[in-house]
């Protein structure tokens, strides 16, 4: 059906105002990803007859993207996870549609994410096995000092420093520190760290915002059984017309504040969105739920007028990190029954102080991009794939390399460290977020120096601002999505909760 085709038309601006409400008012949401379904599906279930969702890709989802590679078995190329259960509205969503895997594979699918098991195996550069002692006392010590920083209980002398410095110097004070594979292992403990941040390095994150990062309570999952995270976004498409979703749709521009008083031909509505393929579209609101990492490379030229200045600031100070999966397929397994993962574990690793510092200057760093990968992890529903994760620049520069380059380092790696008879890799799936040109990385940290709540609250803020709007039309322009979260962002649930904000910032708006 003809986009246009599906809206009342009012034929005058004093009819439209006259009769504006649910019914006749135009809404398009940008990405549909969770935030912009979430938007979409509240909106719907409100009674709102005309909204329609413009995705840039080929497919929706955005960050979510779940594939059957290798099997018919799925696996996650995107979000892994649902962060804790208390509160999480997707958690919510997936145990009432029975979409959470039970059983006996469900202990393991409930960890937290990067969380140590006895059964992750860590190997040194010299093919020695670090004693699952000396791991559990650094792990376990590397959480106690993180665990600080999100409780918001730093001292004085730490609060100024990034992550990485106040770790290095917390560490300092343990026992652990004097022994060699105590420093290695902390090494790799701030190495996964980074997986969680979307950082470079935990030397760019600040120590004392991360607290306002909220943990859910309970396990988190990692199954959703059999359809992966895809299934929770079909329940948010349940709600939706089919033609209310146009994919292949990349917004260009958003011009907006059309309407001004005493303007002698009064545009119908105050917002145009035109596409990169020529269409156009116009409407009363629009929710734009792009990634950080889009909007750092396009906020300035699709907005006209530009973008606030303190918007614009916020999206150049948050920080949008990549965080990239390599899955090696392999014909069989060869590694013991009882390793739920190969951990690796350098004499000088990317997160040491040192090793930092020397690379921060000049492209050495690039002939070692795989010192970054943290090891390979054993993979859901696939019992011969490894799954290696791997973060900030050293992924960006690998999203250039081959697959088949990428595969035989990897293989190279783990033959190296563990000795073991490792075959060759069958079949490989390496994620290129970074490179993404509609998402450009895969989630937003807070770097050193900045205040979080004050950029993701601007970031959040519709526009025309209300106090500005002097009789203008409000809520022309409105903002969703992880990056626009104070508490909950890197998380789809907090891109989920953003979505039905604005929803509902409309809902309320026409009551």
């Amino acid at each position: 059906m003809d986009y246009k085709g599906q809206w009342h038309q009012p034929s005058t601006a004093a009819e439209m105002s006259a009769c504006a409400g649910p019914k006749t008012v135009r809404v398009v949401v940008v990405g549909s990803g969770f935030a912009g379904l979430a938007a979409a599906s509240t909106l719907v279930k409100a009674g709102f007859q005309n909204v329609l969702v413009l995705e840039a890709k080929e497919r929706i989802g955005g960050r979510v993207h779940t594939a059957k590679p290798f099997t018919e078995n799925v696996l996650e190329i995107g979000a892994n996870w649902i962060h804790g259960q208390k509160g999480n509205p997707l958690f919510q969503i997936a145990k009432e549609e029975n979409l959470l895997s039970e059983g006996p594979s469900a202990s393991v699918n409930m960890c937290l994410p990067h969380s140590v098991t006895p059964r992750d195996y860590f190997f040194r550069e010299d093919g020695k096995q670090i004693t699952t002692k000396v791991v559990d006392q650094v792990c376990s010590h590397f959480s106690k000092l993180t665990d600080k920083a999100f409780d918001d209980e730093l001292e004085r002398k730490y609060r100024k420093l990034s992550l990485g410095g106040y770790l290095d110097e917390a560490f300092e004070e343990s026992p652990l520190a004097a022994t060699d594979d105590g420093k290695k292992v902390f090494e790799w403990c701030k190495r996964i760290e980074c997986t969680d941040e979307a950082c470079s390095s935990l030397y760019e994150v600040s120590a004392s915002q991360i607290s306002n990062y909220t943990e859910l309570e309970g396990g988190f999952f990692n199954t959703l059984e059999p359809g992966g995270y895809r299934a929770i976004l079909d329940v948010l498409l349940r709600n939706l017309p089919a033609e209310t979703i146009k994919c292949n749709a990349q917004v260009k521009t958003i011009r907006w504040d059309l309407i001004k008083k005493g303007q002698k031909e009064e545009p119908r509505y105050p917002v145009q969105i035109i596409c990169e393929n020529g269409q156009s579209f116009e409407a009363d609101h629009v929710i734009v739920t792009v990634s950080l990492g889009a909007l750092k490379d396009k906020a300035t030229t699709m907005f006209e007028p530009s973008l606030p200045k303190n918007k614009l600031n916020a999206i150049e100070n948050l920080g949008f990190g990549i965080v990239d999966k390599i899955v090696l397929y392999f014909e069989e397994k060869f590694w013991p029954e009882d390793c739920a993962g190969v951990q690796l574990v350098w004499n000088e690793g990317p997160e040491d102080k040192e090793a930092y510092k020397a690379l921060s200057e000049g492209e050495t760093w690039k002939t070692t991009w795989y010192k970054k990968i943290t090891g390979f992890d054993t993979v859901a529903r696939h019992p011969t794939a490894l799954l290696g994760w791997i973060t900030g620049r050293e992924a960006l520069y690998m999203e250039t390399l081959p697959d088949s380059e990428i595969a035989a380092i990897c293989v190279r790696l783990l033959r190296s460290f563990t000795g073991w008879s490792v075959p060759d890799v069958s079949k490989t799936l390496i994620t290129r977020w970074g490179t993404d040109s509609h998402v450009q990385g895969s989630y937003t940290f807070v770097p050193q120096g900045v205040d979080g709540v004050k950029e993701h609250k601007a970031l959040a803020s519709p526009l025309p601002p209300k106090d500005k709007a002097r009789g203008r039309k409000h809520l022309q322009v409105l903002f969703a999505g992880e990056a626009t979260h104070v508490n909950f962002y890197t998380t789809t649930h907090g891109a989920y909760l953003t979505g039905v904000r604005e929803a509902q910032r409309l809902i309320s708006h026409y009551k």
